[in-house]
């Protein structure tokens, strides 16, 4: 299993984007969660594996109707402890 912080930069907030991420995350087995960032942009921790967070990004990249992604960041992170679902932060 693989950990990603990943930090979708853009018009990201107040389109609906973490509800996207929480049901793409559901569809392809993603553990970890999203929240709004104070600077305008979402972070999300996402844990799965390698082929699975590859196909969740690529659905990142491309976010809910309303939503324009300009830049994806991600990193990768050691596992500390495994998440049991995904959630939205507030």
């Amino acid at each position: 299993m693989k950990e990603y912080e990943i930090k979708v930069c853009g018009r990201v907030q107040g389109v609906w984007f973490r509800k996207f991420t929480k049901e793409k995350a559901k569809e392809t087995g993603i553990k970890g969660w999203v929240k709004n960032l104070p600077d305008g942009n979402v972070l999300v921790i996402a844990q799965a594996e390698k082929t699975d967070l590859d196909t969740f990004i690529d659905y990142l990249k491309v976010g809910p109707p309303m939503a324009r992604v300009d830049k994806i960041f991600t990193s990768e992170n050691n596992v500390l402890s495994d998440f049991d679902n995904f959630s939205i932060k507030y």
